[in-house]
Protein backbone atom coordinates (compact mmCIF):
# COMPACT_ATOMS: atom_id res chain seq x y z
CA UNK A 1 0.00 0.00 0.00
CA UNK A 2 1.13 3.23 -1.00
CA UNK A 3 1.21 6.71 0.79
CA UNK A 4 -2.55 8.30 1.12
CA UNK A 5 -2.89 10.09 -1.94
CA UNK A 6 -4.53 13.32 -2.57
CA UNK A 7 -7.70 12.46 -5.17
CA UNK A 8 -7.94 13.94 -8.30
CA UNK A 9 -11.06 11.55 -9.78
CA UNK A 10 -10.47 10.77 -13.72
CA UNK A 11 -14.72 10.80 -13.52
CA UNK A 12 -16.13 13.42 -12.11
CA UNK A 13 -20.69 13.65 -12.00
CA UNK A 14 -22.44 15.90 -9.73
CA UNK A 15 -24.66 13.92 -6.88
CA UNK A 16 -27.92 14.35 -9.31
CA UNK A 17 -25.96 12.78 -12.14
CA UNK A 18 -24.90 9.22 -9.55
CA UNK A 19 -27.89 9.25 -7.80
CA UNK A 20 -29.55 8.57 -11.02
CA UNK A 21 -27.51 5.81 -12.00
CA UNK A 22 -26.77 4.33 -8.50
CA UNK A 23 -29.62 2.80 -6.25
CA UNK A 24 -29.86 4.30 -3.15
CA UNK A 25 -28.33 1.53 -1.35
CA UNK A 26 -25.22 2.10 -3.73
CA UNK A 27 -25.06 5.67 -3.59
CA UNK A 28 -25.45 5.80 0.51
CA UNK A 29 -21.95 3.65 0.20
CA UNK A 30 -20.34 4.38 -2.75
CA UNK A 31 -20.96 8.48 -2.59
CA UNK A 32 -21.64 9.03 1.12
CA UNK A 33 -19.02 6.24 2.01
CA UNK A 34 -21.64 3.74 4.10
CA UNK A 35 -20.81 0.34 4.96
CA UNK A 36 -23.06 -2.09 4.33
CA UNK A 37 -24.16 -4.93 7.34
CA UNK A 38 -21.54 -8.03 7.16
CA UNK A 39 -22.74 -10.94 6.20
CA UNK A 40 -25.54 -9.24 4.12
CA UNK A 41 -23.26 -8.86 1.28
CA UNK A 42 -23.23 -10.59 -2.47
CA UNK A 43 -19.28 -10.93 -2.68
CA UNK A 44 -18.83 -11.73 1.03
CA UNK A 45 -18.46 -15.54 0.60
CA UNK A 46 -18.64 -16.15 -3.53
CA UNK A 47 -15.44 -18.34 -4.69
CA UNK A 48 -16.75 -17.53 -8.27
CA UNK A 49 -13.26 -16.73 -10.15
CA UNK A 50 -13.26 -13.30 -11.43
CA UNK A 51 -12.73 -9.49 -11.52
CA UNK A 52 -14.19 -7.13 -9.41
CA UNK A 53 -14.99 -3.79 -10.76
CA UNK A 54 -16.05 -0.26 -9.09
CA UNK A 55 -19.79 -0.91 -9.12
CA UNK A 56 -20.00 3.17 -10.42
CA UNK A 57 -17.71 3.33 -12.97
CA UNK A 58 -16.43 -0.01 -14.13
CA UNK A 59 -12.53 0.13 -13.23
CA UNK A 60 -10.86 -3.10 -12.65
CA UNK A 61 -10.12 -3.35 -8.88
CA UNK A 62 -9.21 -7.02 -7.46
CA UNK A 63 -9.53 -10.13 -8.56
CA UNK A 64 -10.35 -13.64 -7.14
CA UNK A 65 -7.18 -14.54 -6.68
CA UNK A 66 -5.96 -12.20 -4.14
CA UNK A 67 -9.88 -12.75 -2.28
CA UNK A 68 -9.48 -14.58 1.13
CA UNK A 69 -12.04 -15.82 4.15
CA UNK A 70 -11.44 -13.26 6.62
CA UNK A 71 -14.35 -14.65 8.64
CA UNK A 72 -15.46 -10.06 8.58
CA UNK A 73 -18.47 -10.74 6.27
CA UNK A 74 -17.05 -8.38 3.82
CA UNK A 75 -15.02 -9.20 0.81
CA UNK A 76 -11.91 -9.23 1.65
CA UNK A 77 -8.16 -8.68 -0.79
CA UNK A 78 -4.89 -9.19 0.10
CA UNK A 79 -3.95 -6.79 -2.41
CA UNK A 80 -5.53 -4.66 -5.48
CA UNK A 81 -5.62 -5.80 -9.19
CA UNK A 82 -2.92 -2.80 -9.35
CA UNK A 83 -1.81 -0.04 -6.91
CA UNK A 84 -3.01 2.63 -9.78
CA UNK A 85 -6.37 1.49 -9.34
CA UNK A 86 -7.26 2.25 -5.74
CA UNK A 87 -6.79 5.60 -3.80
CA UNK A 88 -6.17 6.38 0.19
CA UNK A 89 -7.66 8.25 1.99
CA UNK A 90 -6.93 9.01 5.79
CA UNK A 91 -10.41 8.43 7.77
CA UNK A 92 -11.33 9.19 11.44
CA UNK A 93 -14.72 9.32 11.11
CA UNK A 94 -15.74 6.37 13.75
CA UNK A 95 -12.85 7.61 16.19
CA UNK A 96 -10.40 5.99 15.38
CA UNK A 97 -7.57 6.24 12.33
CA UNK A 98 -8.46 4.13 9.55
CA UNK A 99 -7.32 3.86 5.89
CA UNK A 100 -10.06 4.51 3.73
CA UNK A 101 -10.32 2.87 0.01
CA UNK A 102 -11.37 5.08 -2.91
CA UNK A 103 -11.75 4.03 -6.73
CA UNK A 104 -9.13 6.29 -8.29
CA UNK A 105 -11.12 6.51 -11.57
CA UNK A 106 -14.41 8.16 -9.74
CA UNK A 107 -13.62 8.47 -6.12
CA UNK A 108 -16.25 6.15 -5.19
CA UNK A 109 -16.01 4.59 -1.63
CA UNK A 110 -15.32 1.18 -1.27
CA UNK A 111 -14.19 -0.08 1.75
CA UNK A 112 -11.08 0.40 4.59
CA UNK A 113 -7.73 -1.45 4.35
CA UNK A 114 -6.48 -2.91 7.44
CA UNK A 115 -2.35 -4.53 8.19
CA UNK A 116 -0.82 -6.29 10.28
CA UNK A 117 -3.80 -8.80 11.45
CA UNK A 118 -1.85 -12.14 11.18
CA UNK A 119 -3.43 -12.84 7.88
CA UNK A 120 -1.57 -16.05 6.10
CA UNK A 121 -1.34 -13.62 3.41
CA UNK A 122 1.60 -12.91 1.00
CA UNK A 123 1.01 -8.74 1.96
CA UNK A 124 -0.53 -8.99 5.77
CA UNK A 125 -3.26 -6.66 4.45
CA UNK A 126 -6.99 -7.16 4.71
CA UNK A 127 -8.55 -4.79 1.79
CA UNK A 128 -11.92 -5.30 3.42
CA UNK A 129 -15.30 -4.34 0.85
CA UNK A 130 -18.35 -3.58 0.53
CA UNK A 131 -19.95 -5.82 -1.90
CA UNK A 132 -22.47 -3.16 -3.26
CA UNK A 133 -19.45 -1.11 -4.45
CA UNK A 134 -18.52 -3.99 -6.33
CA UNK A 135 -19.48 -5.80 -9.66
CA UNK A 136 -18.14 -9.13 -10.22
CA UNK A 137 -16.88 -10.30 -14.33
CA UNK A 138 -16.70 -14.19 -14.09
CA UNK A 139 -13.94 -15.51 -15.92
CA UNK A 140 -13.51 -18.93 -16.82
Amino acid sequence: MSDIQPSEPVISKSDTQWRAELSPEEFRVLRQAGTERPFTGEYWDTTTQGVYACRACGQELFTSNEKFDAGCGWPSFFAPLAEDRVRYVRDVSMGMARVEVLCSACESHLGHVFEGEGFNTPTDQRYCMNSVSLTLKHTS
